[in-house]
Parts: C-alpha cells; sequence; structure tokens
C-alpha cells in the first residue's frame, strides 16, 4: 500500500543513509543523473571498467544498468556486474534505453533481463513494448513513439516474464508488478525536453530500492518525487534550460508539505 507517510519515510531514508548507487550508465547521462542523485541525498558512483566492477559492486547499495551509449566492452561490465549483484542480493534497476531502435539494443535489454533478473526495469513506452516482442513497435532512436498508456498491458506482461517490477515513464507513469499497477500523475511535459530524464528516474529508483526492500513501493516512490519535483521546477522554468536546474534545486529542497501539496498518485 502507498502512503504519504510511507513515501516521506523513504525520502527521509535516502537523506540519512546516503546509499552508494552504482551506476554502470551512458556517457550523455553521467553528469545529469549524478547530480540528481547527490540532490536526493544517495552517493553516485560511476564505474564501467570490468577490471573495478567486483570492488564497486561490492560496495554499492543497488546497482544500475543504462544501455543508452552501448558497446561490446560495456556489456561483459554490466553482465559481471549483475552476476556480483544477485550474489550480493542488491537491487538491479535496468534502463533499456533505445531498445527497438536497433535489434542489438533489443538482443542486449534481452540478455540482461535473462542473466542479470533485474529487480526493476524502467523504460518509455515503446522501449517496454519492444522487450515483449511488439513488432508494431518501433522506438524513435532513445525517445518513445507511443504512450504510457498504450504500453501499459505489455509491461504487465514483461513483469510477469522476468519477475521484475516495470515502470513506463511519460506523461503519465505507471508502476506494475503484472499483477498490482500504480500511477503517478505528477510531472510536466517540458521534462520530455530535457536529455536524460528517463535515465535520472531510473537512478532515484535504484536509490529508493536500495532503501526499501519492497520493490513495488520503492519504485512508486521514486517516481512520486520525480514527477512531483519536476511539476514544480517547470512552474517557475522559462525553458528547459532552467528546468533542468530548478529540477535539481526541487529535488535538494523537497519538504514533507511539498509533498502533501502536490502528489498525485492511485
Amino acid at each position: 500500500m502507498i502512503t504519504i507517510e510511507k513515501l516521506k519515510r523513504d525520502l527521509n531514508s535516502v537523506r540519512e543513509q546516503s546509499p552508494v548507487i552504482h551506476n554502470i550508465t551512458n556517457y550523455v547521462v553521467m553528469n545529469n543523473t549524478a547530480n540528481a542523485l547527490l540532490a536526493i541525498g544517495a552517493s553516485p558512483v560511476m564505474a564501467h571498467s570490468v577490471d573495478e566492477i567486483k570492488d564497486m559492486v561490492g560496495i554499492a547499495s543497488a546497482l544500475v544498468l543504462n544501455i543508452g551509449t552501448l558497446d561490446k566492452n560495456w556489456v561483459e561490465s554490466m553482465l559481471l556486474a549483475g552476476s556480483i549483484a544477485q550474489e550480493k542480493g542488491i537491487p538491479i534497476v535496468l534502463d533499456p534505453v533505445g531498445a527497438g531502435a536497433t535489434k542489438y539494443r533489443t538482443e542486449v535489454s534481452t540478455l540482461l533481463i535473462e542473466k542479470c533478473r533485474p529487480t526493476i526495469i524502467r523504460g518509455n513506452a515503446s522501449e517496454i513494448m519492444a522487450l515483449v516482442n511488439d513488432s508494431t513497435t518501433q522506438t524513435k532512436g532513445v525517445d518513445s513513439r507511443d504512450s504510457s498508456d498504450a504500453a501499459l498491458e505489455s509491461a504487465k506482461l514483461l513483469a510477469k516474464q522476468s519477475g521484475a517490477v516495470v515502470v513506463i515513464s511519460g506523461e503519465t507513469d505507471y508502476i506494475t508488478d503484472g499483477t498490482n499497477t500504480k500511477t503517478v500523475f505528477n510531472g510536466n511535459t517540458m521534462m520530455a525536453r530535457v536529455t536524460g530524464m528517463g535515465c535520472t528516474a531510473t537512478a532515484i529508483v535504484a536509490a529508493f530500492a536500495a532503501i526499501n526492500k519492497d520493490t513495488m513501493q520503492a519504485a512508486t516512490h521514486a517516481m512520486a518525487v520525480m514527477g512531483v519535483s519536476g511539476e514544480r521546477a517547470a512552474a517557475n522554468a522559462r525553458g528547459n534550460g532552467s528546468l533542468q536546474t530548478l529540477f535539481l534545486d526541487e529535488l535538494y529542497n523537497l519538504s514533507d508539505k511539498e509533498l502533501e501539496k502536490t502528489l498525485r498518485i492511485v
């Protein structure tokens, strides 16, 4: 069950515990996601060399696997990190960036789901639909051609197939374990004009998964914080440039009172 009190508890836990989030992520978003994790109170590590994966995963509280700037060396690192994270029992959050855009991306995403058994999969609508072999779906680069509403049934199927909680981010965010579904209505369409907002959501999801073993609840809380912060930032932004800066400020300053005032979730 999702309540405002549990959400506030988890936000405070992230700030108090400052979990280490190991990100094997893409060049485009490293700065964005690191700053977002710092703003929310977590401790980011960006490390993708296979030579240090064992040590880095060893100190992490959660692992992010993000295939945005993909190559075979990073796939090797991701598979190794996923294996170690499973042994350690820490949550793994997969971001299948651009799945459906190329055969290689879709195949790597499927491989990581099979071998790493992610705890949570977060993607846009087209990426999620591509992962359940929907032949009518095509990803526009790393952007979605489809609405999050259109992907909900695919997300439920993917959750049942993979055992992961699946998050669809978009104008409306859906979080499902295949049976139960939560919906977050917060956010603003301007967020789609800032590169890496989806990748940032993935990192924040990992931070909440690090401190809450209820995966469905953790993912929902993370998307709620993401949406509320984005919505509040957009209210004062002049465009996507100022939105990015204000978003970090909102994450940093987000209070219990502001959550209670702004949150729209069912």
